[in-house]
């Protein structure tokens, strides 16, 4: 079982384990609770020191990203609007607005390919910092169980309604806090995402609080 399935249904089969911070006794009704796995990890310390790290690391890279991107829109931009008025002439040349639209499909993948490689070191900076984050959210998940005597775990989108007070997220990131401070942001020569130890779990996806630029 995944970890994005397992976080769905937890039975509280770990023992108490304590926590930086308690989490009030009413933050559960008959043992049951909701958690954000994703949000637990863009919260964390560790997470948000890395992005941190990675964008000042990879700055003259993302940058030039970013440029490329904003260039390949405004040169695509007039090509789009050419061809959009193109093909509501009468008696429109189809031969022609095929090749307009290949000509713009070709830039654009041009620059998508430049894009992804300048991109590309950064990704995989944070593909190995959630990677390393990601394998003490089962331990820290289990803790906050223990503590809270828990005998189920949903996510939030499992439940039709859940008051605010069964959401134990931030008790997540807490012990997140504890387990991982810090990470390093270089992985090492040959890594790839997914190369984890045996028997780690997955890795969830927070969302990435800077998305990297896309072509248009």
């Amino acid at each position: 079982m995944t970890m994005l399935k397992s976080l769905m249904l937890v039975a509280a089969a770990a023992a108490p384990v304590a926590i930086a911070t308690a989490v009030p006794a009413h933050a559960q009704v008959a043992g049951i609770a909701v958690a954000d796995p994703e949000a637990a990890i863009q919260n964390s310390n560790a997470w948000k020191t890395a992005l941190s790290q990675i964008q000042t690391t990879h700055k003259t890279a993302l940058d030039q990203a970013n440029a490329r991107a904003t260039a390949t829109q405004n040169e695509l931009r007039p090509l789009v609007q050419a061809l959009q008025t193109a093909s509501r002439a009468p008696n429109a040349n189809q031969q022609q607005l095929q090749q307009q639209a290949a000509t713009i499909q070709q830039k654009e993948q041009a620059a998508q390919a430049e894009i992804g490689r300048l991109t590309q070191p950064a990704q995989l900076a944070r593909a190995y910092v959630l990677e390393q984050i990601n394998r003490q959210l089962n331990p820290a998940s289990q803790a906050v169980i223990g503590q809270n005597k828990l005998q189920l775990l949903l996510r939030p989108e499992a439940l039709l309604w859940a008051g605010q007070a069964t959401d134990v997220t931030a008790a997540i990131t807490t012990e997140l806090n504890r387990l991982v401070p810090s990470v390093g942001i270089t992985p090492p020569a040959g890594w790839q995402p997914g190369q984890q130890q045996q028997g780690a779990q997955p890795a969830a996806q927070p969302t990435p609080t800077q998305p990297a630029p896309q072509g248009r």
